[in-house]
């Protein structure tokens, strides 16, 4: 099997890190790019002896680690022509968080991480205290929760309250999903893909932010069907079913880029 074939149902999975580390579709996704075009410049310098996946996680934390420290443009990519417009410094994810989402979100072992950010395993474990501490300092929300499934919903609000964040309504169906965003504008979302009566939760997203900006983590058991590097996708994807630190700690990425862009 080619290398290209052994990363290929990784780069889903890649994709959904990227965006959110980088709090951004279009950011995330060149980074990823970058580390695609990295790869097939230099295919005899990828990891060996490691998992194809934590090879590519090695390339793109490489990547990532050497290009996104100063606040402008960046130059990457094997010929120098893919530039990666920079967000200002506070928006840059920082070590510890790093680290959550690499063990919450995508289910690397401590050591996993260790090797992937060269540091080591006490090292990193230190950092994902840190992370939750910082977790529990940040400032509260109000969260629509959009989830036909009641057991899934009754979770991810005992969830969402556990962190300190108020539950303005939870919602079945699109119709109902607008009616109580805009009785209560919520500060993030989180929506399943498919709801009761057929009826789309990206769709139901789709016209909350035609009314107002928020944060939007979407869930749903088939995550490689919307992460696909076209656009409009979501920054924030969690697959079903889930762990309770998935969602702490994406609900927790989520906010802290819209706080980062808050004014002041």
């Amino acid at each position: 099997m080619s290398l290209g074939q052994q990363l290929h149902p990784h780069l889903p999975f890649l994709r959904r890190y990227a965006r959110a580390l980088t709090g951004d579709q279009i950011h995330g996704d060149a980074y990823v790019r970058a580390t695609l075009e990295a790869i097939v410049a230099a295919p005899e310098e990828f990891p060996a002896g490691v998992d194809p996946r934590l090879g590519l996680y090695k390339i793109f934390h490489a990547i990532w680690s050497s290009s996104h420290l100063d606040d402008g443009p960046a130059v990457i990519g094997p010929d120098g022509q893919e530039a990666i417009a920079q967000a200002r410094l506070g928006r840059l994810t920082p070590l510890p968080r790093q680290a959550l989402l690499l063990t919450a979100l995508e289910g690397f072992t401590i050591e996993d991480v260790a090797y992937l950010i060269s540091m080591d395993a006490d090292e990193v474990e230190a950092l994902v205290e840190e992370a939750l501490s910082a977790i529990e300092s940040q400032t509260r929300a109000k969260v629509l929760i959009i989830e036909d499934e009641p057991i899934i919903a009754m979770d991810i609000e005992t969830i969402v309250r556990d962190l300190g964040h108020e539950v303005t309504a939870i919602a079945v169906t699109r119709e109902d999903a607008v009616r109580e965003a805009m009785a209560q504008r919520p500060g993030l979302v989180l929506a399943d893909i498919q709801l009761a009566d057929d009826s789309s939760g990206i769709d139901a997203v789709k016209d909350i932010l035609g009314e107002f900006s928020v944060p939007v983590i979407f869930i749903t058991a088939f995550p490689e069907r919307l992460l696909t590097g076209e656009r409009p996708e979501p920054t924030f994807l969690i697959t079903k079913p889930f762990q309770r630190s998935t969602v702490k700690a994406a609900i927790s990425q989520a906010l802290f880029f819209d706080e980062a862009t808050a004014p002041a």
